[in-house]
């Protein structure tokens, strides 16, 4: 068949990689090329162990204290507020007991073996080289901190997550760049991590391309349909026309998938990040510094801080104060650290009411499919999202309940 991917990030990358491989003719359509949003600018890491969305309970009464401390990991742009209203109403609807269980056991499903999908993906490529098997780490401040966040992580152990416990003594006996910092860390076992999830991404894309994929730069201005299902894409570069069409498109999705009765819920959860380059330390695993909720992650040359959510929509530029928060933390966490030069980074990521990425068939006849919404763990499912999208598409049953993640489960209500 003849099959576009909208959209050249890791998930829309995996997905017409799969489908060639399947034996598909694929051409991936993107407004500025591969990895050019959030494939490029995330922390890193594959979080197979990531199945805690944001919305638990208690949320509704802690986060107006989180945006008003200095030095909290969440941010509002406020001008945004009014705009954004209707999906925190659906959004902390969600912050429930019964809602965290039903997340977490989906998407260990669709996470649990991503360091694998990803060696799947990349095997006999040029990419392959990006892929380590380095152990994701949680840095908590105090015991108590981490007792505070039992929450989370005794829904992960019930879950089937395999993770330790030490001190953060211990864990310094291998890694001491970070000191004393650290009471105590937690060690999640079966993750990884990309060295550079821009090249990576980039090289995923030239090995498509060099099998014989057509890569096209191209902003899609509208969607043509015939009832319910796509029958072209209105580009700049033209009409564009194929058997089956893929929406990979990240927290740009939105006003197509609405137009194709995908009423998800849904917003841009905006993820900043500072890159040092050069420094005169470094990690050996990836570091979530649980006091700000973000990564510092070894990559090529540079150590990168990614983390911090901020709702403001997809038009505004950057703040300034996330970018504050995460200096004023690694200035107290690495205090003598020297580099060359530092990058800053603003980001969307794809985020849905309910937190759960929308992988499947838009439509009865499965002419159109969506293959995003994936929030905090774009990088990490990308590659098996891609896998289920092409085994839809080749008539297979993949071997995981993707009720769940139905893209038609809101086209009752929005």
């Amino acid at each position: 068949m003849k099959i576009i991917v909208a959209g050249a990030g890791i998930v829309g990358v995996s997905s017409a990689i799969w489908l060639q491989r399947a034996g598909h003719d694929v051409t991936i359509v993107d407004r500025q090329g591969p990895a050019s949003g959030t494939s490029h600018g995330n922390a890193g890491v594959l979080a197979a162990s990531a199945i805690i969305p944001l919305t638990t309970p208690g949320l509704f009464k802690s986060a107006p204290g989180m945006l008003l401390r200095r030095d909290s990991p969440l941010f509002l742009r406020w001008g945004y507020l009014p705009s954004l209203l209707p999906f925190l109403v659906k959004y902390m609807r969600y912050a429930t007991d019964a809602h965290v269980d039903y997340y977490a056991h989906a998407m260990s499903a669709l996470l649990h073996d991503s360091y694998d999908q990803h060696m799947d993906l990349a095997k006999g490529t040029p990419a392959a080289r990006f892929v380590g098997a380095e152990d994701y780490c949680f840095g908590y401040t105090t015991h108590g901190d981490f007792l505070a966040d039992s929450y989370g992580w005794d829904k992960r152990r019930a879950a089937g997550a395999v993770f330790e416990i030490v001190s953060g003594e211990e864990y310094a006996r291998e890694d001491s760049i970070f000191g004393k910092s650290f009471e105590t860390v937690v060690r999640c076992k079966n993750h990884g991590r990309i060295s550079d999830p821009g090249a990576y991404v980039q090289a995923l894309a030239d090995h498509f391309v060099s099998k014989g994929g057509t890569l096209k730069i191209a902003t899609i201005n509208d969607v043509e349909l015939s009832g319910k299902a796509i029958i072209a894409l209105d580009t700049c570069a033209g009409r564009l026309t194929a058997d089956r069409i893929v929406l990979a498109l990240g927290p740009w999705s939105k006003a197509i998938a609405h137009k194709l009765g995908v009423k998800v819920p849904f917003e841009s959860e905006r993820g900043y990040h500072i890159e040092f380059i050069n420094p005169s330390v470094m990690p050996k695993n990836p570091m979530m510094i649980a006091s700000g909720k973000f990564v510092l992650t070894p990559m090529e040359g540079r150590l990168r801080a990614a983390g911090v959510v901020e709702f403001g929509g997809l038009d505004a530029g950057p703040s300034k104060a996330p970018i504050d928060m995460l200096k004023r933390q690694i200035a107290r966490l690495l205090p003598d650290i020297s580099y060359d030069s530092t990058v800053e980074w603003m980001g969307h990521r794809p985020a849905p009411a309910d937190s759960l990425p929308l992988i499947g068939a838009n439509d009865v006849g499965g002419k159109s499919y969506s293959a995003f919404g994936h929030q905090h763990v774009g990088l990490t499912g990308g590659p098996k999202t891609g896998r289920i999208i092409a085994d839809l598409i080749d008539g297979k049953k993949p071997n995981i309940d993707l009720a769940p993640f139905d893209p038609r489960k809101f086209s009752s209500h929005s």
